[in-house]
């Protein structure tokens, strides 16, 4: 009865910038700010995802130019002093790189961008063919939607499929995606419930729950 959940396809972007291995470090600069992004995936052959070169990657170059390490610290930081020597997106990449599928729902998305501490995921199929890329703001896009729209969907899901006897004694109110539920209803049991619901459909905000129970089932 949970209202269908959106997943990583329905806010994902299907246009994908992204580089070959053999790219050199200017032609990924120069890819990054024409396109307005932190992060692009290397991709070979039909689309497979060997990684991704992020602007933290290509940073160590500038970072480590005038700051000669000591033994200690070159042996401790070995991945980003050979990073910083790389000029090829093979070298400079982070891999393998953390993707999601197309299916995934966008909490699970949301974790593994903290949980990896990245911006974006290349989102690939079950053969790693890349399908388009999430980011943090996609991720944010269930929060654009009408409000009338998730009125429609809380009466529609929540309240019709709990309630089909004294639904319509119900009224659904959203405002800035803030729902708000209020009349009574003749099983009182189930007003958790419905408050449960309304708040696990996208784009909601936060529920306020003002159901009674009818006299005659208190």
């Amino acid at each position: 009865m949970t209202p269908q959940p959106f997943t990583v396809a329905d806010v994902m972007t299907k246009k994908v910038v992204a580089v070959l291995p053999g790219a050199d470090f200017k032609e990924i600069v120069t890819t990054m700010q024409r396109w307005k992004v932190t992060a692009v995936p290397v991709i070979a052959g039909e689309g497979r995802v060997l990684g991704v070169v992020s602007e933290a990657d290509l940073l160590l170059k500038e970072e480590l130019h005038d700051h000669r390490l000591g033994l200690v610290e070159q042996l401790r930081r070995l991945d980003a002093t050979a990073k910083a020597g790389s000029r090829r997106a093979e070298d400079l990449m982070t891999s393998p790189a953390v993707t999601v599928t197309p299916g995934a729902s966008l909490p699970r998305a949301a974790r593994l961008m903290a949980t990896h501490r990245v911006k974006r995921l290349p989102v690939v199929d079950a053969s790693g063919t890349i399908q388009g890329i999430v980011s943090r703001s996609d991720l944010l896009k269930v929060f654009l939607r009408p409000d009338d729209e998730l009125a429609a969907e809380v009466r529609r899901e929540v309240v019709e499929r709990l309630f089909p006897l004294s639904g319509q004694r119900v009224d659904v109110r959203v405002d800035g995606g803030v729902v708000v539920l209020s009349g009574q209803v003749r099983d009182g049991a189930l007003i958790p419930v419905a408050e449960r619901l309304a708040r696990a459909v996208e784009g909601v905000v936060d529920v306020r729950c003002d159901l009674t129970a009818a006299e005659d089932e208190a």
